[in-house]
């Protein structure tokens, strides 16, 4: 697929035209924009926005598929359940959880998922196939005008692949009864292009019990372009079952109850399914560009989980079954124009974007080896948003341009508790944020960024009209809809020293509510305001077309105010995030790549007296490749066999035998034990 960056860059150039509207001052045909290599100066309006081209990730070696947000500087993927629950995402000192402060979107469509069984934002990746990814978009920050709902933190746009330039089946073995199959190819049809891809895959792991994990995924898409117009219009599907080992007590792995890959509930595990279409259509004309994405999918999960063991239910144990299954629709449309009036160029884009999540069924049971013992609640759901914006970019001087933008959010909630009717309740809410960046330069290759924006992320529906705790009867005092938050950031883009790529960003963040992880529930509460402010530091070096490096820094202060400075750290907040990786695809066949991931020790409590240890990965793969005709690879996934913690958390459980309140103890999900996994590609 390496014949393909010309038209990656094109896409990538055309993306930057419609994110920041300065596309008029580009000779398109001029430029081309293949990811994180590329000179984006004159292009971004922040240091911490960039592209990732298919090149730049296709040999790395991955654990898992929602490892590629690490494609974003800063960003880490890590696991604390199963491999076909979504995946946990930490970003400038946040724990996200399953996705509430990071929104993604494929091929335009939103995929966050609010009010959900699990988690709020509930983020899946493991839909993906990524050989069919053709570039990754991503923002860090609260300052783009289009991206609205859990992007705080920032966002990444997966763009799937219209056409290969060849078809391919790939096959994948690897320890542990892993086997992974993917298959794809794209003919012309009609007057267009369509493309067919599929992946099926199944894996036990190195558990005690076997996770059995049975994945399949489809893609058909069809693409038809014209002179200035056209369209795609895709169909996606996806199927998981599989048993999980979720995070167990440090105290039964060191009293010999269990091995670091054992298992408390061997019942715990799940179901999702996903089914989706999408149009996107476009015109480009002398009154200007328009953009229309329509998009509805269906979603359904069901997940058994057991955080406290016999914390609650001494007798039967406290796994729950949450459920999810939901309709999604939903549009988005854009129009861009501009004007040139002596040397003052001017942008402008309006667009609108609608959205409704129609959920029958979202529900939280008791449950003893995955039989309902009770419900505890039992939830009909109607979530609609309407959002509008305005946003001007123009370049006022050869060296000055500005963003300014404008979103308004307008969020409906109907919720019916099929048990308890005081929890049954309509609200609606709206927030308006400003968005503003200035650019300066550039001077020697390097440009300077200021950018201010006021982000939000919605709360669950449930939180919203709730008022009696369907638990202890106990009076709730409903959340507010809509949560703000501020950011601020000041850095620079640079490409002063030939080949090298480097950004610098100081960055500032205040949230209004954060929402924290509770083990006894199972889910994420509100807690009061924090702030978070830290440095980073991304760098991209190409000294030979056939060799890569890269490296980058993210460092990050998390607090909690109004509360005492002994009590005000952010539980999960990541302080420290060190990436960095050689990769080489040279002409004489050889490829290969080796990374390594870190992360710093991280504060378990708000008083900061238990924390989890630092983190270290390296992932290694090596391989030949022949004429385009045949590649083989060989993977060896955390090569030095690190025994560190992927995630972990405290709270009080209790095992059989222990007292009555339980013990506060670290709960944590190991980092797999050394994989090696070798694959074989037919490219035909």
């Amino acid at each position: 697929m390496q014949g393909s960056k010309w038209g990656q860059g094109m896409a990538l150039a055309w993306m930057f035209w419609q994110a920041v509207g300065w596309a008029d001052t580009i000779r398109l045909d001029d430029v081309e924009v293949v990811g994180r290599g590329s000179d984006l100066l004159g292009l971004s309006h922040s240091a911490s926005q960039g592209f990732v081209g298919r090149p730049e990730f296709e040999f790395r070696p991955w654990l898992r598929v929602g490892e590629l947000v690490e494609v974003v500087p800063g960003m880490l993927a890590t696991q604390h359940s199963g491999a076909g629950k979504a995946n946990q995402y930490f970003l400038r000192g946040f724990n996200l959880d399953h996705g509430t402060d990071f929104a993604a979107f494929v091929d335009g469509v939103p995929i966050n998922l609010p009010t959900h069984g699990h988690g709020q934002g509930y983020l899946d990746l493991n839909p993906l196939i990524p050989e069919l990814i053709d570039y990754i978009e991503y923002g860090k920050g609260s300052y783009y005008t289009q991206i609205g709902d859990f992007s705080s933190a920032g966002y990444a746009r997966f763009q799937t692949v219209s056409r290969l330039d060849k078809g391919f089946v790939r096959q994948t073995f690897g320890q542990d009864h892993y086997y992974r199959t993917v298959a794809a190819d794209s003919l012309d049809f009609g007057r267009g292009t369509l493309l067919v891809g599929g992946e099926l895959g199944f894996y036990d792991g190195p558990w005690k019990e076997p996770m059995d994990m049975q994945r399949y995924k489809g893609l058909v898409k069809y693409t038809w372009e014209g002179v200035g117009k056209g369209f795609s219009l895709g169909a996606n599907a996806y199927f998981n079952d599989w048993t999980a080992t979720d995070q167990i007590p440090r105290r039964a792995v060191r009293q010999g109850l269990i091995s670091r890959l054992g298992t408390i509930d061997p019942s715990d595990g799940g179901q999702s399914k996903r089914f989706g279409l999408t149009f996107n259509g476009w015109n480009d004309s002398r009154y200007g560009d328009t953009r229309v994405t329509i998009y509805g999918y269906y979603s359904d999960l069901r997940l058994y989980s057991n955080f406290t063991f016999f914390l609650e239910d001494p007798v039967n144990g406290d796994q729950i079954f949450q459920k999810d299954r939901r309709f999604v629709t939903g549009a988005d449309v854009d129009h861009h124009w501009h004007w040139i009036w002596r040397d003052i160029d001017s942008g402008f884009t309006v667009g609108a974007q609608v959205r409704h999540d129609a959920i029958p069924k979202v529900a939280l049971y008791r449950t003893r080896r995955r039989h309902i013992l009770n419900p505890v609640r039992i939830d009909e759901v109607n979530q609609t948003s309407l959002s509008f914006y305005l946003q001007n970019t123009t370049r006022w001087h050869e060296k000055i341009r500005t963003l300014a933008g404008l979103r308004g959010d307008i969020y409906w909630f109907d919720v019916e508790d099929r048990y308890i009717s005081a929890n049954t309740g309509d609200r609606s809410d709206f927030q308006v944020s400003p968005k503003f960046g200035i650019a300066l330069g550039p001077w020697y290759d390097t440009e300077i960024y200021f950018n201010y924006g006021v982000g939000f992320h919605s709360n669950d529906a449930r939180g919203v009209t709730s008022r009696v705790d369907p638990v202890t009867g106990e009076p709730l005092r409903p959340v507010d809809p809509l949560v703000r938050s501020r950011g601020m950031e000041v850095g620079l883009r640079t490409s002063w020293l030939p080949g090298l790529r480097s950004t610098l960003a100081l960055w500032w963040l205040k949230l209004d509510s954060e929402l924290v992880f509770v083990g006894d529930a199972g889910t994420t509460e509100p807690t009061g305001k924090s702030h978070r402010m830290g440095i980073e530091f991304s760098n991209y070096y190409q000294p030979f077309d056939w060799l890569t490096l890269d490296f980058d820094v993210a460092l990050t202060r998390a607090r909690f105010e109004d509360v005492s400075r002994k009590e005000d750290q952010i539980p999960n907040s990541v302080g420290r995030v060190i990436t960095g990786g050689i990769t080489v695809d040279h002409p004489s066949g050889g490829f290969g790549s080796i990374r390594v991931r870190h992360f710093g020790a991280v504060p378990l409590n708000e008083a900061g007296t238990v924390e989890a240890g630092s983190t270290t990965i390296v992932n290694l793969g090596v391989g030949w490749r022949w004429r385009e005709r045949l590649r083989i690879s060989l993977d060896v996934l955390n090569l030095t066999d690190s025994q560190d913690f992927d995630i972990a958390y405290y709270y009080a459980s209790r095992l059989q035998g222990e007292p009555g309140p339980g013990v506060e103890d670290v709960h944590f999900h190991p980092v797999l034990p050394r994989q090696i996994r070798g694959t074989v590609q037919v490219f035909f």
